[in-house]
């Protein structure tokens, strides 16, 4: 998923304040936006919500400018690298934050994965990918950057349409969540994408899979690492992790009956048998042999050296339900097994 979160504390039905951030800059007023205000009154309509508390929000959020241009496609001709974006995350500043994070919430984590059945090392793994475990959860006002995707997202971008409704989606949820719970909306800060919290949900996301882990009564991303712990473990499970099924295995081709258009063809979705992925020419060993479920080939490019390539599991697409990225997934996994390593005396 979008990177997929940030909470704030209940602050009752007390009028709308305005907030600032130093991440937005002056921009257009959405409060003088008639297609800003229809949606205003069509989610108040639609969620029972006061239509005018709904319109002095929205009029409250502001274009920003980095937000647009972070979500403006890369210039034609950069390759992806595998090895490049490894580096960002396997590396001794999040896998030390990774270490003393897990040996602080050892007991939550444990519970987590007891519960679910997800992995200790997955949940590690993402929300040392997401937020380094909360050092970096975003400074962009949510109702600005949500507000600039939903009415302003680049149209230069070959999903445009697509997109844009995709975020008048979320903020929609964002509106309609926050003021029916009581929470003030201008007080959430999040990625540039309006994403939340030390797992980085999407409104929607949190609507749907946060939990109270903590037994508080408060779904809070931001401020409790035990309602992240759940809620990513919980959002895992909902997408059928699999407990005790890794997430890929190693592999090799015989290039002598390598059939690798049909191999590619799915994409990252598990398609092939064992016996059918071997058929095409992929070549598998040890505990890979005695899968009885779905493979996928996962192709990782390396910019202008030799891809990179794995069998991708069931769970392996299940990461990729979190952030629909092949190089996310594997990151990921890889984090997570670099902090369990680092644990181990």
């Amino acid at each position: 998923m979008l990177p997929i979160t940030a909470t704030a504390a209940k602050q009752g039905k007390k009028p709308v304040r305005a907030a600032t951030s130093q991440a937005a800059l002056p921009g257009p007023d959405y409060g003088q936006r008639l297609d800003a205000m229809q949606t205003a009154d069509d989610i108040a309509l639609r969620h029972q919500i006061d239509v005018h508390r709904v319109r002095e929000v929205l009029g409250q959020a502001r274009y920003v400018a980095a937000i647009a241009k972070a979500v403006t496609p890369p210039a034609v001709g950069v390759a992806k690298n595998w090895r490049l974006y490894r580096s960002r995350f396997i590396e001794p500043l999040r896998i030390g934050a990774g270490v003393a994070f897990w040996q602080t919430h050892r007991d939550t984590l444990r519970r987590a994965e007891q519960e679910t059945g997800v992995p200790t090392e997955i949940i590690v793994g993402i929300l040392g990918v997401e937020t380094i475990y909360g050092q970096q959860m975003g400074n962009f006002r949510v109702i600005d950057a949500l507000a600039t995707l939903a009415f302003d997202f680049p149209a230069s971008h070959p999903r445009a349409t697509e997109r844009s409704a995709y975020f008048r989606t979320e903020l929609e949820q964002f509106l309609s969540w926050t003021l029916n719970s009581g929470r003030d909306p201008l007080t959430f800060k999040g990625s540039y994408a309006g994403a939340m919290g030390l797992p980085q949900f999407m409104p929607s996301s949190w609507v749907k899979y946060a939990v109270d882990f903590d037994g508080d009564g408060l779904v809070d991303l931001q401020n409790s690492p035990a309602d992240a712990i759940g809620s990513v473990a919980n959002y895992l499970k909902f997408f059928n992790w699999q407990p005790g099924l890794p997430t890929h295995f190693p592999l090799s081709f015989d290039e002598s009956r390598l059939d690798m258009a049909t191999l590619m063809a799915p994409d990252i979705l598990p398609t092939f048998s064992v016996e059918n992925f071997q058929a095409k020419g992929v070549v598998l060993s040890g505990e890979a042999l005695k899968h009885t479920g779905k493979l996928a080939l996962i192709e990782l490019q390396n910019g202008d050296a030799a891809p990179s390539y794995v069998a991708g599991t069931d769970n392996f697409y299940a990461i990729t339900r979190y952030n629909w990225s092949s190089y996310y997934a594997l990151a990921v996994i890889e984090l997570g097994q670099a902090v369990a390593q680092a644990m181990r005396p």
